[in-house]
């Protein structure tokens, strides 16, 4: 009877080895830890991967209406995964500003044009204050479409700074105008400071220009009190960007 109980046990132990061998398991311990439950990659898998990586980088537009037709036709910009009607940016190079909103609002979808509707009647007023008006200006906005409830993820926001540098530098703006929380804290991150100040200036990729940050028209609709705040920061461009 011992001998039976002795042969099962050494038929179970060989057994439950031969198991952890089939698995891929080879000794009891070693240097480097294995994710045993990883899914091997097939052949098709890898070559695909190897494909990617040696896959070469799509070269920069080297003039704005290439970056323009580059913005509206690249299946990776990530406003191609939303299903909002575009609003491409527009403007003359070389514009003595250049404005910067985050996305379009619904009104300005509704009409076609950024800063539309009531925010926009205050924006050309902000303008017409500064002695500029749209025609003087290039308008454009770190998102050119509206996602689903306006939130969007931090990588597209890194993605959509990082073309905006190339952006500004093909448009040659002599001067920014960042307007909104977003649009300052994904251009020009800064310590928590006032959401109305002038900064230092704005890296792109030919140098660095110029560049106020003050409130987004939508929100002096709604909070008066800090228009005398947003007049201050458009004060140090009324001669500075005169046609």
């Amino acid at each position: 009877m011992r001998g039976s109980m002795q042969d099962n046990a050494v038929l179970s132990a060989d057994a439950y080895l031969a198991w952890w061998q089939l698995t891929g398991v080879e000794c009891a311990v070693a240097e480097t830890p294995v994710n045993w439950l990883r899914p091997a990659l097939t052949a098709t898998a890898s070559a695909a991967q190897s494909s990617v990586a040696i896959a070469p980088p799509v070269a920069k537009p080297q003039d704005l209406q290439a970056f323009q037709t580059w913005l509206a036709s690249d299946a990776g910009q990530p406003e191609q995964r939303w299903a909002g009607c575009a609003i491409m940016p527009a403007g003359p190079v070389d514009a003595p500003l250049m404005i910067v909103t985050d996305m379009p609002d619904p009104a300005d979808i509704e009409q076609g044009t950024l800063l539309a509707d009531r925010a926009g009647a205050l924006f050309d007023s902000m303008l017409r204050a500064i002695g500029l008006d749209r025609a003087h200006c290039y308008i454009a906005s770190l998102f050119f479409a509206r996602p689903p409830g306006g939130m969007v993820e931090a990588s597209d926001i890194a993605s959509a700074a990082a073309r905006m540098a190339t952006h500004v530098h093909l448009a040659r703006p002599r001067r920014l105008l960042l307007l909104g929380d977003r649009t300052i804290r994904a251009l020009m991150p800064t310590d928590g400071g006032e959401a109305s100040v002038a900064l230092p200036g704005f890296n792109h990729d030919g140098g660095i220009v110029p560049v106020i940050a003050t409130f987004h028209p939508r929100l002096l609709l709604t909070q008066p009190a800090a228009k005398a705040q947003c007049w201050r920061a458009l004060q140090s461009l009324i001669e500075e960007n005169r046609p």
